[in-house]
């Protein structure tokens, strides 16, 4: 008997990685023989702080450069910590806020204190992306000086023209702020996009486990899928239906103003400012490419982020449809229903549409084209005579890439010849080889299926 967690194990699967759709699109036969069943499809989350840019102002805040000695915050008579930008193992660049963790002795970023910087310590800290993304779990900074006692995260969605709080920070809310002081925990289903400012990642100082400051994203997923995930169907249909919950989590950047440094006080001292100052040790971004549920996958190429775009859909976030495919105008992909959502595919627009792709199919594709759905034959736009390949015809206006066996999909043990046609099997023929070869003689040719197809709607000689 097979036990029950392991039939549903993937649909578990599915809910604990919070809506993983990691196919786009599977072949399946049906009574008109082999199509494509398309699905929604979102790229796996991952480390998004591989990937973004840093900027801070203002441009000089960096320690090191003239050097400069810091006094500990509990005690400023303990002034034993250089920085100087001019010895590796002294300086405190910013990439040290991402770099690897686990690290002997601890690597972060730092700023000037307050003695070489005598006005407000402020810092902006901005990470960009250039690319729309959508997190989905905690955004959590790891302080190795005290944590700041005021600070606000910001948001940008149109690449850093605007900004928006995400959520406030301080040891005193009313003051700082003029907000009353609240927690994740008092947010309900409706008032999950509230901006509230909490009082509890302010303390001043540095204990064991008390360096990190937090923006709770599962918590605030938890309000509709219950405190362990497990009713994720609920989130997706609230994501579905409710534009500004999902650009709540969606982001190109992001802005942590420093306001204020830890005290440890009511008042600061002013004899001894080198004892404040920031201190960054890692910041953790988790989160995915935003592909409007069009694409599995989201490449980093040429210091840019960019969609691997399927459903016919092209663009970095595939938001419009591929020239030809405005069938219908185009949408975003559905999470409903579970567990494979709803494509939403662009189609094919007009039948001039259709003949114009069918004819740069036949004559104008190079070689190398991705092995995917072989219908078509190159032909010579004059003679129409055959040139002997099988190209792509669904995904005829996609870059050029190596015949792959495993994307052909050839059928009955067919490999894909480097002519992007399938290698058949004895015993098969078609252009998938999905078909058993015909035994009589004259009973029906391929290469006369193939010019049946490209010439007629319908050949019911060749069961196409």
């Amino acid at each position: 008997l097979i036990h029950l967690s392991v039939l549903f194990q993937p649909l578990l699967t599915l809910w604990t990685a919070w809506g993983h759709y990691d196919v786009c699109k599977s072949q399946i036969y049906t009574e008109e023989g082999l199509a494509w069943d398309y699905m929604a499809c979102q790229p796996e989350a991952t480390d998004m702080t591989k990937y973004l840019r840093v900027a801070l102002d203002p441009p000089n805040i960096t320690c090191g450069d003239p050097p400069e000695t810091y006094c500990a915050l509990e005690n400023p008579y303990m002034c034993n910590n250089e920085c100087d930008a001019s010895t590796e193992e002294l300086a405190h660049p910013p990439e040290l806020m991402f770099d690897f963790e686990g690290r002997n002795p601890t690597t972060f970023w730092q700023s000037t204190s307050w003695k070489k910087y005598p006005k407000p310590l402020q810092v902006n800290i901005t990470l960009s992306w250039n690319k729309t993304i959508e997190l989905t779990d905690d955004i959590v900074l790891t302080f190795e000086s005290g944590r700041p006692e005021q600070m606000v995260l910001e948001k940008s969605l149109d690449y850093g023209q605007t900004w928006t709080p995400y959520q406030f920070y301080a040891t005193d809310c009313l003051d700082a702020f003029t907000m009353e002081p609240k927690t994740v925990n008092d947010l309900t289903q409706r008032t999950l996009l509230d901006i509230i400012c909490t009082e509890d990642y302010s303390r001043g100082y540095v204990w064991k486990n008390d360096k990190t400051v937090r923006f709770e994203i599962k918590d605030r997923f938890a309000l509709f899928a219950g405190p362990r995930l497990h009713n994720m169907a609920s989130l997706y249909g609230q994501l579905d239906t409710t534009k500004n919950l999902r650009d709540f989590f969606t982001i190109t950047d992001l802005r942590i103003r420093l306001l204020k440094p830890a005290t440890g006080a009511t008042t600061v001292d002013e004899n001894n400012l080198s004892r404040y100052f920031y201190a960054i040790s890692d910041i953790k971004v988790q989160g995915r490419c935003k592909c409007n549920l069009h694409a599995n996958s989201c490449v980093f190429d040429k210091g840019k982020l960019g969609c691997e775009c399927e459903h016919n859909t092209t663009g970095p976030d595939c938001s419009r449809c591929k020239r030809h495919y405005h069938g219908r105008a185009w949408s975003v992909g559905s999470y409903l229903p579970i567990p494979k959502g709803t494509a939403n595919i662009c189609n094919f627009g007009s039948s001039n549409d259709y003949l114009l792709s069918l004819f740069w199919c036949m004559s104008h594709i190079t070689e190398n084209q991705k092995c995917d759905y072989c219908l078509c034959r190159e032909r010579d736009p004059i003679t129409l005579k055959s040139l002997g390949k099988y190209y792509l015809f669904q995904d005829f206006t996609s870059a050029t890439r190596v015949c792959d066996n495993a994307m052909l999909r050839c059928q009955n043990g067919g490999t894909c010849h480097h002519h992007q046609r399938c290698h058949c099997s004895p015993g098969f023929t078609g252009v998938l080889c999905e078909r058993a070869r015909c035994q009589g003689p004259g009973e029906c040719d391929d290469q006369l299926c193939i010019t049946c197809f490209l010439l007629l709607p319908i050949c019911p000689r060749c069961g196409l």
